[in-house]
């Protein structure tokens, strides 16, 4: 029996937790009137959990210097082709000072992974001269990779209050065929456990559209990020970048299609967690001019605008294509602020934006 979108969309709204067949359903979703059918009820679950209201997250990309080599990401260590950068403490500051006399209620700090006591120390030391800088008025999230409880635990203990890790895939035999044989997906699944017990607001997503994933594939990683309980979502779709492996296993790229599934997930996302932070991320906009504009629509209220000087963001490709790498903080300000208007929503300038189901918790 063919499920109905409608009913499904109906027992969403009214808080009814879906099923898989539910969610593949949805994530196949072809039919122009139920693709607009699915974002008004996500739309819908958005307002009601978490409100019209976008929330910056100043993005400061401090070093494209990696450990990992997966077989998708620009920044892997194997390619020989991207200059090497990392930012220095004033650097981060200086940022960090401009995005908090710009009202940005949060940080985020990316970069590559790197586990040795050097790096641990300079983030350390990096946390506690931003909030001094700041006045601790910054809420700081980490996207750094996966690392040790100790060193998680350190720094949290010097200012950072929530980390991104995205696991990229629940089903292990597809995270092994894009990483090499050390990367492993049980460590990364750890290293989310010991981000709920050292207090951080714990955030993970997954790649859409990689080769050989199915909507069952995505399905299934929608239900168990549930299951993780995280407070915040980040993912996107896939998007190949030319000097890595995986690049030349899709030789064609759809970015249309590419971009309905991803904005399908979110979509449903919203309508399994509805009242976590969700990112409408810049690989969105990558595919459409107006990607990010229609990932609030289907259902994110967080927006991370690029604050890392220009001269650094074209060595920080993790994907081709990526947009505004010679706008400046400002501008891509004043660009977000115009665009989040035209779609009837307001910045929650100066606010943390918590995550409300992180708050519900911890109340």
């Amino acid at each position: 029996m063919t499920l109905l979108v409608g009913e499904i969309l109906a027992r969403a709204t009214r808080g009814r937790p879906l099923l898989k067949d539910d969610l593949v359903r949805l994530l196949e979703i072809s039919d122009e009137t139920e693709y607009q059918a699915l974002f008004q009820a996500a739309y819908e679950v958005k307002r009601e959990h978490v409100g019209p209201v976008v929330y910056f997250r100043g993005l400061i990309e401090i070093s494209n210097i990696c450990q990992k080599d997966c077989l998708y990401c620009g920044i892997r260590k194997s390619n020989q082709k991207v200059p090497r950068f990392r930012l220095s403490v004033d650097d981060i500051v200086e940022a960090a000072r401009w995005a908090h006399t710009n009202r940005y209620g949060s940080l985020v700090l990316q970069g590559g992974e790197i586990q040795d006591d050097k790096h641990t120390q300079f983030i350390t030391e990096t946390l506690q001269q931003l909030h001094a800088a700041t006045g601790g008025e910054l809420a700081v999230t980490l996207s750094l990779g996966e690392q040790s409880r100790d060193v998680l635990r350190r720094w949290h203990q010097a200012g950072a209050h929530r980390y991104l890790l995205r696991l990229e895939t629940s089903r292990q035999d597809l995270y092994r065929q894009y990483h090499p044989e050390d990367h492993l997906w049980a460590p990364r699944l750890q290293c989310l456990e010991d981000l709920r017990t050292e207090g951080y607001q714990v955030g993970t997503g997954v790649m859409i559209g990689l080769p050989g994933q199915t909507c069952e594939d995505l399905a299934d990683d929608l239900l168990y990020i549930r299951d993780l309980d995280v407070d915040m979502i980040g993912m996107g779709p896939f998007i190949p970048h030319g000097d890595t492996p995986l690049a030349h296993h899709l030789p064609t790229y759809d970015k249309a299609a590419h971009l309905n599934l991803g904005l399908k997930m979110l979509a449903c996302a919203r309508l399994v967690l509805p009242d976590a932070n969700m990112a409408a991320t810049t690989a969105l906009q990558a595919l459409s001019d107006t990607g990010r504009e229609m990932g609030l629509i289907a259902g994110a209220n967080i927006v991370m605008p690029n604050v890392t000087d220009p001269k650094h963001r074209r060595a920080y490709q993790l994907y081709d294509g990526k947009p505004s790498l010679d706008e400046n903080s400002e501008q891509s300000r004043l660009g977000l602020e115009k665009r989040i208007s035209s779609i009837g929503e307001s910045i929650g300038y100066g606010l943390w934006g918590n995550s409300p189901r992180f708050d519900k918790r911890v109340s």
